[in-house]
């Protein structure tokens, strides 16, 4: 029997679409095997991979899920842990020294972070007005100073800032003021450790002054021919467009100052003797935390404190970020708009 052409043609529109369909179902599963193998250079990206992820499971998670653990128990590394439920937490709001060191910690974070914002950003500006090869010299010698180990940066400003003999209040006295006590007078101590935090300005700066290298130049010129000063230049061109450096250098600030601990403890806490004529003047946090966990071997109560730092840490953080997106200009989501 003859079949018509409408026949023969419907005939081969199903004998291709059987074709096409097994010909994609080929392809299909070729390419779940091929997504099933992984490429040698993803495999080699695993391996060098997996010694960072197992020391971060290691020397890190780890700990951390461990101190989690511990703060909900009364443990003093000798016998075994012993359940306490919230104890430790409860101990914390009744404990004066905790609100001690919290005090002297948040009035340091207040100090510290402006100014040497401040004065991280005043360098950055000098360094961005130094050209040729004098430029990479300075840049040098202003980062030079952060790579000093705070454990000698605290005993260098013992002595620089020593009452009787110090370098500073020598250099005070030339002007004709009597310099303080810094590192025995309690209303002073606050102040001698925000002084000594300066010397720490290098990473900062070379921040900003890598995020004012970046200012295009063609937005200042614009602003100087319409009569911008150097001020309203500052104010309306650079200092939006520096905006993501400065909220990250605030962030990092903020971070560093709650967790301060290296310089202080060098300077104020390896003479028992000395330490009795300031008291607690220089009871940060951390060092509470530390003493607690080493000193007093008190590991359950000292992991709940640093949990509640954590804690406190990460709402700061969260908040900043959250007040910075409405502030800070990014230069990629401006064009992507």
């Amino acid at each position: 029997m003859k079949r018509t052409a409408g026949e023969k043609s419907a005939a081969g529109g199903a004998a291709g679409g059987k074709t096409v369909t097994g010909k994609a179902a080929g392809e299909g599963g070729g390419r779940a095997g091929r997504v099933g193998r992984l490429r040698p250079e993803t495999r080699w990206a695993y391996v060098f991979l997996l010694p960072w992820l197992i020391g971060l499971v290691l020397f890190q998670a780890g700990p951390m899920l461990a101190s989690l653990v511990l703060s909900f128990t009364d443990y003093d590394l000798i016998g075994a842990p012993e359940f306490a439920g919230t104890a430790n937490y409860a101990r914390m709001m009744e404990d004066p020294k905790v609100a001690r060191a919290i005090g002297n910690t948040v009035l340091y974070t207040l100090l510290h972070v402006p100014l040497a914002i401040i004065l991280a950003l005043a360098l950055a500006l000098v360094l961005n007005r130094i050209t040729g090869r004098a430029a990479g010299v300075f840049r040098t010698i202003f980062y030079l100073p952060s790579m000093t180990p705070y454990v000698a940066v605290g005993v260098l400003f013992l002595f620089l800032l020593n009452g009787q003999a110090g370098v500073v209040n020598a250099f005070l006295g030339l002007f004709g003021i009597e310099g303080p006590q810094w590192t025995t007078d309690p209303d002073w101590i606050l102040m001698g450790i925000v002084l000594m935090s300066l010397w720490n300005l290098g990473s900062t700066t070379i921040i900003l002054f890598a995020a004012l290298r970046n200012v295009p130049r063609e937005l200042t010129e614009a602003a100087m021919i319409d009569g911008a000063g150097p001020w309203q230049r500052f104010r309306a061109v650079t200092l939006p467009m520096i905006s993501s450096a400065l909220f990250f250098v605030v962030i990092i600030n903020t971070i560093s100052s709650l967790q301060m601990f290296d310089q202080v403890y060098t300077m104020f806490f390896g003479n028992q003797i000395a330490q009795q004529s300031y008291g607690d003047a220089a009871l940060f946090y951390v060092i509470y935390l530390f003493q607690q966990a080493f000193q007093f071997l008190h590991m359950g109560y000292a992991s709940a404190l640093a949990w509640v730092l954590f804690i406190v840490i990460a709402i700061i953080t969260l908040i900043q970020v959250r007040v910075g997106n409405r502030m800070v200009y990014y230069e990629a989501e401006e064009h992507a708009g």
